[in-house]
Formats: structure tokens, sequence, C-alpha cells
């Protein structure tokens, strides 16, 4: 099973509570992946956003920046909100990461969970569905092919056009981020898409029939069992002891979770809540490592996963937060589940 990190780049307060600029998260960003890749961790993610709380609007160009101080660790969006997006420039910018990093880009395929790209690139949201189911196949042939010829509703058409440059190996992983909808599942495994959960709220074993519809239907599409790849994206954040680390970081989550409940119509994001979700039976994994490995173990046990993805940055936790968040992850956890999986 492969670790990784998903970020979005959450902007922060420093330590005289002045909030960051943006420049100033990003190069903390870097200072994060670089810390990852030294640590082992095996994939990083950054999200695409168009929100004054998130300092990543083009992940691709963040992403390029880590490949130059980092050496073993993939490097991919989490995710491309690819309804809002070009195909043809996003793999181009994706080729050219993989080409930059030798081969350790990856592509992250979603529609996101805010909206705010829509009206930016002048896309209308009625056509949502539609938007992704084409975009989708457009990058897919793409990704097959050099050369292209093709034609869509909502992109000018092209007739017998080269796309360059081209991947690594002539080829860009791809994954599909499901948040938890069927036709998410059958979309993906159609294409023989690894595809990744969205577990932020309720029980993770609601989420059983959607991973088992998945692997249905990807053995029934005759795809390759050997490449099927299955991972979950939870909120995550660790420290040395538990109640500690709590209390130190719910402020910071509630506070976010707070923000964009408002915007949605939700109440305020309680204690009880962060407490439930901290359970075996919640959905997120904050606490110590001993706590962390054997959640990790049950979600394993549970899904059958080959990734499991520690969304870290919810809220904006100062950078020293996150470096040891980071660290206990990469030298404790990862490790100590290795160790029990290799057992089992």
């Amino acid at each position: 099973m492969e670790f990784g990190i998903g970020m979005f780049g959450d902007n922060h307060y420093d330590e005289h509570g002045k909030p960051l600029s943006a420049g100033d998260r990003l190069r903390e960003l870097i200072e994060e992946i670089k810390l990852m890749d030294e640590v082992g961790i095996e994939f990083f993610g950054i999200g695409e956003h168009h929100r004054p709380d998130y300092a990543v609007s083009v992940p691709e160009v963040v992403l390029a920046a880590a490949a130059s101080v980092t050496k073993k660790i993939k490097l991919g969006s989490a995710v491309t909100v690819l309804s809002s997006s070009d195909p043809v420039r996003i793999y181009q910018s994706f080729a050219t990461l993989d080409q930059l990093s030798n081969g350790r880009a990856e592509l992250m395929a979603g529609r996101g969970s805010f909206i705010e790209s829509f009206p930016l690139y002048g896309y209308d949201l009625n056509n949502y569905n539609e938007l992704f189911d084409e975009k989708l196949d457009l990058l897919l042939k793409i990704n097959q092919q050099e050369r292209i010829t093709w034609k869509g509703k909502f992109r000018a058409p092209l007739e017998d056009q080269v796309v360059l440059p081209r991947a690594v190996n002539n080829h860009l992983d791809i994954w599909v981020a499901v948040g938890g909808t069927p036709e998410s599942v059958v979309r993906a495994a159609t294409h023989g898409l690894p595809v990744v959960f969205a577990i932020i709220g309720g029980n993770p074993a609601q989420f059983k029939p959607l991973f088992q519809y998945y692997k249905e239907l990807y053995e029934h599409f005759g795809h390759d069992k050997s490449k099927f790849q299955v991972g979950v994206h939870m909120h995550s954040f660790f420290g040395d002891n538990s109640k500690q680390m709590a209390d130190a970081y719910y402020p910071v989550y509630s506070a976010q979770m707070t923000r964009v409940g408002a915007s949605r119509g939700w109440p305020p994001f309680t204690r009880p809540q962060y407490e439930q979700g901290r359970g075996k039976d919640g959905a997120y994994l904050f606490g110590d490592a001993a706590e962390a490995v054997d959640k990790i173990l049950y979600l394993h046990e549970l899904f059958g996963l080959t990734r499991f993805s520690a969304h870290m940055d919810v809220g904006g936790p100062s950078h020293a937060m996150l470096m040891k968040s980071i660290e206990i992850f990469g030298t404790k956890i990862a490790p100590q589940v290795r160790a029990a999986l290799k057992k089992s």
C-alpha cells in the first residue's frame, strides 16, 4: 500500500497572528513536500482552488517547483478540476511535469467540491456532468495517442493535431477522485482508471458497497486486474500525544469547517462532531501514531486499499505543526502499517 499526503495550500497565520502572503505559504509548501520525500512518503497531491482561503490555483506550477527539490516522491494534483479546464493544456502541463521529474507526475481528475472555477473560466454549471464526461474522454484519448482528431460539444474540434510534449514512456498516470456517487464509480470503472474515494464525513464503512461496486465493474469491463488500484483520501493530522494534538488542532479545523459550512447552510462545527470523527467509526484520522496505525489497518481490511492519502492542511495549521505531522506520518505511522501488512 502506498502512503500519500494531500493538501490544498490552506492559508494561515504566522506566530504573530499576521496572515501569510500566498508566496510565503507556497514557499512553506515546498519545504513540506521536501520533508515528505525525505521521510519516505510516496505521493503528494495538491488541490486546485480559486478562493481566498487557498494559496494554490495552478497545481502543476507548485508541483514543478517541488520536482526540483525532491527525488522519489510522486507529484500530482488532488484534484484538477477537469470540467473547467482544457484537457489539451492540462495534458501538456502534466507531461512537462513528468519530464521534469523523471516520470513522477500524476494527474487526479475530479469535479471539485467548489464551483468558483466555472464562472471564472466561462462554463455553465448546468453542464456540470456533461463537461466532466466530455473532457475526461478527450484527456484519455490524448494520453493514448500523440496525434488526435476529436470533436465535442464544449470545445473547438481537433483535426489531426499533435499534442506535445509527451509524458515519460508516452503515458501519464491518471486517477479519478470520487465523493461517493454510483455514477462516478461507474465512470472510473468503465475507463479502467484507478479511483480515490474522498471520505470526509460519516462512517467510512458506509462506503464499502461503492468499493465493491467499483471492483465488480472493473472486472466486468475486462480491465487488467494487476493494475487495479483504489485509495482513500481522509482529513488527517498527527501528534506525539493524542489529546494535546486534538486540543491544538481543533480550533484550526473547526474554524475552517464552520466557514465552509456557513456557505452551504450548515450549522457551526462542534467539538462533539470532532471527537466523533476521531473515533474508529469516524471519518477523521486525528491522533497519535498508534491510533493512526490501527485505523489505517482497519480501512485496509475494510476496503482492500492500495493507497492511503492523508489530507493534512485543513484550516491552515502552522508550518511547524505540519512539519511535525508529516514527520510522524512518514517515520512512525507508514513504517508500522507496512510492517503489519507484511506480516499478515
